[in-house]
């Protein structure tokens, strides 16, 4: 492991030349790279961690099986886990419409059209083809794109390998990929480009992409270059052969340019889904298309065509719908003529139409936010086709301008800078659905508003993202908690959105009756005036099943309760917007209520049950915890603070009442010096040193509420630094991020799986707490660590996982908390002024 210990200065994939045509920062890697490290996904605990997972294992093996007779999945799928693949690259499309992943080699891979539910495949035919002719002679054909997976189709391709000096550059929602084909004196640029910038809740939903491939001449004979986009009905499963599939060739310009492509009109689990290709018509260019090729043949036809001429004979369609067993493939060409030392671009679009979608249960059905503007038909793809050409520029200059005052700022760290932009990735690819209710009415469906819907989810759209990619829970909202910065100030109504959602449910009680995994307790799923988990699997029906987790009792979770008063006062803070507030805070106070019977002996702090009743669901707190002691007293002060700003002077002297009891038991029942103890039971790791120790601190002072009496000063720095050593420090020297857990020694605290592990959203969110006091060169170390560890040593770029292992062990690929990394620049642009104007 030594030989993985980067410092931040010497980031492996932080650009460290200049290329013409891309940016300065981002995520940067050969095409040629490869990970030099296999990792696993974590599945054997500690022979002393065993015993506590013995009920748990016998229950959970049971409901797995009895789902499965059932046709379902389980919402975390601990016998079908994502094993290491480290391939990934910028995914494509907007927000909440359905998202396709990209390998950094080009590959398309990691489908979610089905809501909620990912498809871990690459596809072999999709692709783009380059052909060089010269003389009228074509010298050159060949995939750029990806690598052969099947040699059972497609055997008429040949594939380019990778070469030295090509790379790829990710800095989300765009990429660049740079081929030299120096025999040629041909350099080619590949810029993908989606709608995702901050503010916008209109483009920002389109399901849609550009790809402008700049072709550059550097030589002295002109060169006719052709690149041929191919693609396929599906998403790389055995349903693409079910039948039904119809391709239809189109030419678009409603929008404002013109585009020729395909069609690739299918149902996706019953779900009316239409893929368009399409090439964009200008005077330097020509256009022609495919209609059909058998994307399971030799693909012969469509390469030979191809090679012909540098174009494509837009005969020999496909007149009838596939069959069973049957796939449909479609191909589009754009062609050039390159004189000597001239560059031209030649631009792609790819839309998908998908706009009525359900989810397992099919109870309700819901219209995507995209099909707004164009219409729930299933029809508007070639029109999407004209809109995504004429607007990417729009967009190319929006995101500019947004990322600029980060990528310019020479006090921030390089890889700081990718970390971001790329962690956001998330933010539309997290199974994200941004969805309205839709009924049928005169046999048809339409949009409808439905009047218990607060105006701003009315306006503005449900909003769910999965906890994570295996981890299939909507909008969980103690991991949610840590992303919620991302939202809150890039689409803050959004988080307002969700922030409604969450109240509603709060106010609703679900009796049904629930066998808790891990005790094996029968409970109901959802009670009155308790925040809960989750809004549901997608698996079942979201948002009217809530809480799919079914391991603990959440409702007696300690942190859930706080965290909702947390995010209700700091997005006030945030927003000033008084009906938000006005709304909030009587439910605010529900959970106050039911959380104040968490105080068993009435000392003012509320106490953790002896189980995992909290976000680190393996580990136990007892009694007074620092990090859920922390958080009360934060929600207590914001409650006052909100208390004032209504008017209510009661609550003000109630909530007052308990602050003034509960801070000074904090003090004596959790500092003992140094930090605050883990908790103040007697067990054997209750001194233990936890990064998280300050949660509580961390968002009252990101809210604007520093109380010095609560956390006072000297403590809260005295804390950081002794995390920081711990912590940080004995690991890696310090580039591995935090370790949630550690004993007094410096030593891991292996009392549990979880407090051996590095969360990279409580390392993110760690480092925001440091950044607001101060601890500028502790914090980037702190954060560098977590994001060496995903991004460059153990291959999860656009994967980012919850957790991970100094033994190359990973939980949970793709995940939400990373999100957290939005909290530093929160705080960075709060508190640090002067360095973010610099």
């Amino acid at each position: 492991m030594a030989s993985h210990q980067h410092g931040s200065d010497n980031s492996i994939s932080t650009p460290k030349t200049r290329i013409e045509g891309i940016p300065d920062f981002g995520w940067r890697v050969n095409l040629n790279y490869e990970c030099g490290i296999k990792c696993k996904p974590f599945t054997q605990p500690r022979f002393s961690q065993v015993i506590g997972f013995i009920g748990l294992g016998i229950r959970y093996a049971k409901e797995w099986w009895k789902r499965r007779r059932q046709g379902r999945k389980m919402f975390i799928d601990h016998m079908d886990q994502l094993f290491h693949k480290a391939i990934y690259g910028a995914p494509i499309g907007g927000i909440g419409c359905g998202t396709m992943g990209r390998g950094y080699r080009g590959e398309f891979a990691r489908f979610q059209m089905v809501p909620g539910i990912y498809d871990h495949t690459v596809i072999q035919a999709n692709q783009f083809i380059l052909c060089i002719r010269k003389n009228g002679q074509t010298v050159y054909q060949k995939v750029l794109t990806g690598q052969r997976e099947s040699s059972k189709s497609l055997r008429s391709w040949e594939w380019q390998a990778p070469r030295e000096g090509d790379v790829y550059h990710a800095l989300y929602p765009r990429s660049w990929t740079v081929y030299h084909l120096d025999e040629f004196n041909l350099r080619l640029i590949c810029r993908q480009v989606s709608p995702i910038f901050p503010h916008d809740y209109k483009d920002t939903s389109f399901p849609m992409a550009t790809f402008i491939w700049t072709a550059e001449n550097n030589g002295t004979e002109p060169l006719d270059v052709s690149i041929m986009f191919t693609f396929k009905n599906g998403r790389g499963v055995k349903d693409d052969g079910n039948g039904g599939c119809h391709n239809h060739v189109f030419d678009e310009n409603s929008e404002g340019r013109q585009v020729s492509g395909v069609s690739i009109n299918h149902n996706i689990q019953d779900m009316k889904c239409t893929y368009c290709i399409g090439g964009v018509h200008k005077d330097d260019v020509s256009v022609t298309c495919k209609e059909y090729f058998d994307p399971r043949g030799t693909g012969q036809e469509v390469w030979e065509d191809l090679k012909e001429d540098g174009q494509l004979n837009t005969e020999g369609g496909k007149t009838t719908c596939t069959g069973k067993g049957e796939e449909s493939a479609a191909a589009v060409c754009v062609k050039a003529n390159l004189p000597p030392k001239q560059s031209k671009d030649l631009e792609f679009t790819l839309t998908w139409d998908m706009p009525i979608i359900h989810f397992k249960a099919k109870e309700r059905f819901y219209a995507r936010r995209y099909s707004r503007w164009f219409g729930l038909d299933g029809e508007a793809g070639p029109r999407m086709s004209s809109y995504a050409a004429a607007n990417y520029s729009a967009w190319e200059q929006k995101i500019e301008e947004w990322q600029k005052t980060v990528l310019q700022n020479k006090n921030l760290p390089a890889w700081y800078k990718s970390a971001l932009f790329n962690e956001l990735y998330y933010v539309s690819d997290g199974g994200t659905v941004w969805i309205d209710p839709v009924e049928g009415q005169g046999g048809k469906l339409v949009r409808v508003t439905d009047p218990k819907d607060p105006p701003i989810v009315q306006e503005f759209s449900r909003f769910g993202y999965l906890e994570g990619h295996e981890y299939r829970m909507y909008n969980t909202y103690d991991v949610h908690h840590y992303a919620s910065f991302s939202l809150i100030m890039l689409w803050p109504k959004l988080q307002i959105s969700l922030q409604y959602d969450i109240a509603t449910a709060v106010e609703s009680e679900d009796s049904t009756r629930i066998k808790f995994l891990t005790s094996g307790e029968v409970g109901i799923r959802k009670r009155l005036h308790a925040v809960p988990h989750d809004m549901g699997d997608p698996e079942d029906e979201p948002w009217n099943r809530v809480n799919c987790y079914v391991i603990h009792p959440t409702c007696n979770w300690k942190d859930l309760n706080m965290k909702f008063v947390l995010q209700t006062y700091r997005d006030y803070s945030a927003t000033k917007d008084d009906a938000y507030l006005r709304h909030m805070y009587p439910v605010a106070k529900y959970v106050m209520e039911t959380a104040k019977k968490w105080d068993v002996d009435d000392d003012g702090i509320i106490d953790n049950g002896g189980f995992a009743d909290q976000t680190f669901d393996a580990w136990t707190m007892t009694g007074a915890s620092a990090y859920c002691g922390g958080m009360w007293l934060a929600a207590l002060r914001m409650m006052i603070e909100m208390a004032t700003i209504l008017k209510k002077e009661d609550d003000v002297l109630h909530y007052k009442e308990i602050l003034d009891k509960g801070k000074v038991s904090y003090q004596n029942k959790l500092w003992n010096g140094s930090y605050y103890n883990y908790d103040c039971s007697s067990g054997g790791h209750h001194d233990s040193i936890m990064a998280d120790q300050l949660a509580g601190h961390w968002f009252l002072k990101a809210s604007g509420l520093q109380d010095d009496d609560i956390f006072p000063p000297d403590r809260v720095k005295s804390s950081l630094k002794k995390i920081f050593e711990n912590n940080v420090m004995m690991f890696e020297g310090g580039n591995m991020g935090a370790i949630n857990g550690t004993r007094p020694d410096g030593s891991k605290d292996i009392s549990s799986c979880q407090s051996e592990e590095f969360w990279v959203g409580v390392t993110y969110g760690l480092a925001a707490n440091m950044i607001q006091e101060g601890l500028l060169d502790q914090a980037f170390q702190t954060a560098w660590g977590a994001y060496h560890v995903c991004w460059e040593w153990y291959g999860l770029a656009f994967q980012t996982p919850e957790a991970y292992m100094t033994d190359n062990i990973y939980r949970s690929l793709g995940y939400m908390r990373p999100l957290a990394i939005w909290s530093m620049q929160w705080a960075l642009e709060k508190f640090q002024q002067d360095l973010m104007s610099s």
